[in-house]
């Protein structure tokens, strides 16, 4: 469990520096999708059972669905060159060796080490509920007016204003 901890961490700095330093949106999209499962997986090696499932459901599940929508929205380049760039098989390549690499060490961790069982301590979701919205309510409600107000500003940027597109009632010369 101690190596699958050390490998798991080091994928996790691997695929942080490839997000940072890749100038592609896609491809720091997956590195940072390969980021977040190594951080889910460091959960488990930790005992922290749910912790790791709610990293691998909310954060690389429903927020990377968010941040690819996104990037569609701001549409950046014409279409032909975004496919040239981003459907290579080569950029496919290194995400996909540093997550097998993951699912070896997660499997051995889980079949060999531990007989079956990923955590030693049973936390339940009512649990994490009462600690979330007990004492940290501000922090979540806060958190969720930040990703509202990212999206939100993703959208004004990538907006296009077309031509002849009249954008309210007033800029027609004051009549409704």
């Amino acid at each position: 469990m101690e190596l699958a901890f050390y490998v798991s961490s080091l994928v996790a700095i691997v695929a942080t520096l490839r997000v940072i330093s890749n100038s592609n949106p896609m491809h720091a999209l997956l590195n940072l999708i390969i980021s977040l499962i190594a951080v889910a997986m460091i959960f488990f090696c930790l005992g922290a059972g749910f912790a790791g499932a709610m990293q691998v459901i909310v954060y690389a599940g429903a927020i990377m669905v968010l941040f690819v929508f996104v990037v569609m929205m701001l549409n950046l380049g014409s279409a032909q060159v975004q496919e040239k760039q981003w459907l290579t098989p080569g950029s496919v390549v290194f995400p996909a060796v540093l997550a097998f690499i993951l699912l070896i060490f997660l499997a051995n961790a889980i079949f060999s080490a531990t007989g079956g069982a990923l955590g030693t301590t049973d936390v339940t979701a009512k649990a994490v509920g009462i600690a979330l919205f007990g004492p940290y309510v501000i922090a979540v409600e806060l958190a969720s007016i930040l990703l509202l107000a990212g999206l939100v500003t993703a959208y004004h940027l990538g907006r296009e204003d077309k031509q002849g597109e009249v954008l309210s009632h007033r800029d027609e010369g004051g009549k409704r």
